[in-house]
């Protein structure tokens, strides 16, 4: 009965002294102690941002007020008249909601990370096992890893014109070269000696790739997209500069050169929000995926 107890608490290391176990309760507490912290930081800052402009530090048309931004966002998300004294009722901005405003830049998103998915794992893994391959196309992926996505912008709006094609194509040379890199990374980094052991046995070509350089390699792979999530949403304004409505970018460009500001600041609030939650869904995911990474 003792022996189990102290199987419980204490996990023994053949190479050191033994560790004990976090309780749960304990992790709880730390978990509930850092969302309080986060909690009390966002509330510092909000009430900061609402003294600066209720003291008019700062000109509301530069720096309008939290009432003021979620004014800006409750009305983009729902039916209201044109202006005022106009009986013409508009559904939310430039003739869709905000909600539909960032779908569409999602759809984009996700078209464009998808095919650079496809594109770079497959490219990452031809580079990391051939290496005449890597020896040829890794200049190549240097340079264009180097490029920021508006150097080529206008030139892909006069190969594709200003449609969602240039701007998915866009989308992808953004986050083709993390991904790229990061599967290369992952497939060097296999220790030989894995390779050699299934070799060993009598494992084929395939099977070692299938069975070892796949699972080794996949947390980096992880990562990469990841990367490339964040390149590709950063670059989702820029995307849309030209003919991006719908599209949460466009609304933002929009909105800005017609002074509403507000209504900018809601769009920057909402694509913040949006890449957080991406990243988590990522890291989920590739929880998910890799369960045995930072583990084993």
């Amino acid at each position: 009965m003792s022996t189990s107890l102290a199987a419980d608490a204490v996990t023994s290391s053949p190479t050191g002294p033994p560790a004990v176990a976090t309780p749960r309760p304990r992790r709880r507490r730390q978990r509930s102690r850092a969302a309080a912290v986060k909690l009390g930081v966002f509330a510092v800052l909000l009430l900061l941002w609402w003294a600066v402009t209720a003291a008019r530090l700062v000109e509301p048309l530069f720096l309008p007020g939290p009432g003021a931004v979620w004014d800006a966002f409750v009305r983009a998300n729902s039916c209201h008249p044109i202006s005022t004294g106009v009986d013409r009722i508009v559904c939310g901005e430039q003739n869709y909601f905000l909600w539909e405003h960032l779908l569409a830049s999602l759809q984009r998103i996700a078209a464009g990370v998808s095919a650079a998915v496809v594109v770079g794992v497959t490219l990452g893994f031809l580079m990391g096992t051939v290496k005449p391959i890597a020896t040829v196309v890794e200049p190549y992926l240097n340079f264009l890893r180097s490029l920021p996505p508006l150097g080529y912008i206008g030139l892909l709006i006069v190969w594709f014109g200003i449609g969602d094609v240039s701007k998915i194509w866009l989308l992808f040379l953004a986050a083709f070269p993390p991904i790229a890199m990061a599967t290369i990374a992952g497939v060097r980094g296999i220790r030989p000696t894995r390779v050699h052991a299934v070799q060993s046995l009598g494992a084929s070509r395939w099977q070692v790739v299938q069975h070892v350089v796949l699972p080794s390699s996949l947390p980096s792979i992880v990562e990469g997209i990841r990367i490339a999530v964040g390149f590709a949403w950063t670059t989702v304004v820029a995307a849309e500069l030209n003919n991006g409505i719908p599209g949460i970018g466009g609304l933002a460009y929009i909105s800005g050169t017609q002074l509403q500001t507000p209504l900018v600041i809601a769009c920057i609030i909402v694509i913040g929000l949006a890449a957080i939650a991406l990243d988590a869904l990522i890291k989920v995911v590739g929880g998910l995926l890799v369960p045995w990474h930072g583990k084993a």
